[in-house]
């Protein structure tokens, strides 16, 4: 049986147990917030970071759901802090949240080492909030609990139903194409998302929030759940009574992730045809715990991975009906011995136990492994002259005949050329063409922004146009669709071959092939690359200026070099400070 801890091993004891000056401090401050000792004495001290907002759509419940966890903590005998840390708000935070998930990486790495907590609960769901908070949970390495936001419910208009992102796409481009009216365009804004959580398609947020549960870190089937559902509710008072014990048992970040659980992030990424962003964020969570998670890893496992979710942008459905289908505990169940079962969680049982007995109660949304949606292939990593340490793509959102295209590039320097000239009629453009956005990554854009979608000219789009190859070093949104290469990296920025890339040349995709070029010799690319200059730095000061000088390419997944374990910075949780 697993030695239990003492509450004199509590590490919250060095600021409450010891009779010196500084516990008096601490105990009469707790005091003075309407405490008494009984409440707190010998009591784990759960930290709950919260990312609500007044600016966070997704998070708009957790002002309640903060209260359930508090109850659920007060239930088994711990002692609740809120400590609100920054929200990361898809919608709003410009250039991009992704500038920003390691800044609440830091601030919830300093935040745990700095106050008495002895656990953790991580309310998060909202894109980069789900691996900002697990990397600084990791580095940490406290006892760790996530609480998904979980997906808003299904979109409407006109007895239409409407996911978030993919038909905001979509209606955009019958809008700018004159098939919509303005009109309809109002009724589909106000229709598209009408309940607090995120995205209900498989965008980045349902994507990460399962690959969450899937690494082990939530309680088995909260991801699925609805926010506005009861049920979520309950998970929320069940995840704060969890935690305590987590404390007593030091069940710890290290002991739940290892390659084998890694891995079955991985595949389940993959088996929902979830968002790109998930490559950039997993092998950011990974190597936050000395796991090297690299992009042919993540190819080779999506060769053998069968697409099961039929979700949207890939499939037909939506989150909602995911959950009524069965969620991820049915599908991973589904998905047999490509799951490594014996991986712990955070409940005290093997994922194998977690989903034994679950079913799939509609096998068109989560499909049998005998009937895929995509065999295999959900996300595929290309190389070539333009991209030698990778780029992706996700091969169900592009139309099937641009899979293998060769086409002259039509290249825009920046957001702002691209954004300027792509509805100019004078544009050189036809169906044929591929898009090119340069300076789109982590320090050209800064912070790589969701703007890998580029926009159909105008012109194409009256033609009947709705899909094209483009190609960046940008991300895209895990609600986005289309023939859109993604991470280039190194990134054109920094002097990535990708710079080099001219109107007029002849690029090269093959996807099934992994193949990504540029047909110029390698006498005429050496000839560019002796004349290119390095822009100017986008920053001068502030976090930016930090941003731009420490962090690392889409391929090693966009964390800061010092804060990897191994790098600069050391292992994890090393040299916590002593407490004077």
């Amino acid at each position: 049986m697993t030695k239990r801890k003492t509450p004199e091993e509590l590490r919250s004891h060095r600021w409450y147990g010891v009779n010196d000056l500084r516990s008096f401090g601490h105990r009469s401050r707790t005091s003075q917030m309407g405490y008494s000792r009984e409440e707190y004495a010998g009591k784990p001290v759960i930290a709950i970071l919260n990312t609500w907002s007044e600016i966070n759509p997704c998070h708009t419940h957790f002002k309640q759901r903060v209260e359930e966890v508090k109850r659920g903590i007060w239930q088994a005998g711990g002692f609740p802090v809120e400590l609100p840390v920054q929200t990361l708000s898809e919608p709003f935070q410009k250039p991009t949240t992704m500038l920003y998930r390691n800044f609440l990486a830091m601030e919830v790495e300093e935040t745990l080492r700095s106050y008495p907590a002895d656990g953790v609960v991580l309310m998060g769901g909202c894109d980069k909030t789900t691996p900002a908070l697990l990397m600084g949970a990791i580095s940490m390495d406290l006892p760790a609990i996530f609480l998904p936001a979980g997906p808003m419910l299904r979109g409407n208009w006109n007895g239409v139903t409407l996911g978030s992102g993919s038909d905001t796409w979509k209606y955009w481009a019958e809008l700018r194409a004159g098939h919509i009216t303005e009109d309809d365009w109002q009724g589909v804004e106000g229709g598209i998302a009408r309940s607090p959580g995120h995205c209900m398609t498989m965008g980045t947020a349902s994507t990460m929030t399962s690959a969450a549960e899937a690494l082990g870190f939530t309680l088995p089937g909260f991801a699925s759940i609805p926010a506005p559902d009861s049920r979520h509710a309950q998970m929320a008072a069940k995840t704060g009574m969890r935690i305590v014990e987590m404390v007593w048992e030091d069940l710890k970040p290290s002991d739940i992730l290892t390659a084998g659980s890694v891995d079955n992030a991985v595949t389940t990424c993959l088996a929902l045809s979830g968002s790109t962003n998930a490559i950039v964020h997993m092998i950011a969570v990974a190597r936050r715990a000395g796991i090297e998670l690299t992009l042919d890893r993540y190819d080779d496992i999506s060769r053998r991975t069968p697409v099961l979710a039929n979700i949207r942008p890939t499939g037909e459905y939506l989150m909602e009906d995911f959950f009524y289908a069965g969620g991820l505990r049915a599908m991973l169940k589904e998905l047999g011995d490509l799951i490594d079962g014996m991986q712990k969680t955070v409940n005290g049982k093997s994922i194998g136990e977690n989903i034994a007995d679950a079913q799939v109660f509609n096998d068109d949304v989560i499909r049998r492994r005998s009937a895929p949606l995509m065999p295999d292939n959900g996300l595929a990593v290309l190389r070539g002259n333009i991209a030698p340490n990778g780029a992706v793509i996700k091969p169900g959102a592009a139309a099937p005949h641009l899979l293998v295209h060769t086409g002259r590039a039509v290249v825009f320097k920046d957001y702002n050329d691209m954004a300027a000239r792509i509805d100019d009629e004078a544009l050189d453009v036809d169906e044929h063409s591929v898009l090119v956005l340069q300076h789109a990554g982590p320090v050209g854009a800064p912070g790589m922004p969701e703007w890998g979608q580029l926009p159909i000219p105008k012109k194409l789009l009256q033609k009947g146009v709705r899909d094209m190859v483009r190609i960046s070093d940008a991300r895209m949104s895990g609600t986005s669709y289309g023939a859109c290469v993604l991470h280039v990296a190194p990134e054109s920025f920094i002097g990535g071959p990708f710079a080099l890339v001219r109107d007029g040349d002849l690029i090269e995709l093959d996807v099934p092939q992994r193949k990504l070029n540029v047909l110029v010799s390698d006498e005429e690319l050496a000839r560019r690359q002796s004349e290119w200059v390095a822009p100017p730095p986008r920053f001068t000061r502030g976090y930016g200026a930090m941003h731009q000088i420490h962090v690392m390419q889409a391929d090693k997944g966009c964390d800061f070099d010092f804060l990897q374990r191994g790098g600069a910075g050391g292992p994890q949780n090393a040299g916590e400070p002593e407490i004077h």
